[in-house]
């Protein structure tokens, strides 16, 4: 997935579509563990729960035809630069999802 400390943007609609519900997924799983052990994740719950509504907003966008790229770095963004890797690991999957909506969709040449 990274070319050259390039991050890859999604290929297709159906690309971009799959990246933000496993983001999604993910960021269920992230709250589980955070309801499992909240002593030692407490911070993580705001992280979540901006990570749910912007990525649950930008599914239903698409879903409903409002959806429009190139819109700015989406919020979860300012989160990222806050806490490390560890309280999100799969901040390159939401990375992704920045891009592609940054610069669209990354066709390839036929």
């Amino acid at each position: 997935m990274l070319s050259n400390n390039k991050i890859v943007r999604a290929g297709s609609t159906d690309e971009y579509v799959d990246m933000i519900k496993q983001a999604i997924d993910e960021t269920f799983d992230l709250r589980q563990a955070i309801e499992f052990d909240e002593e030692f994740m407490a911070e993580g719950r705001d992280v979540v729960d901006e990570l749910e509504k912007v990525l649950k907003g930008l599914y239903d966008s698409m879903k409903d035809g409002t959806y429009q790229f190139a819109t700015g770095d989406l919020p979860y963004m300012a989160l990222m630069e806050k806490h490390h890797e560890s309280m999100v690991p799969f901040r390159y999957l939401l990375k992704r999802i920045n891009e592609t909506h940054n610069k669209g969709l990354e066709l390839k040449d036929s």
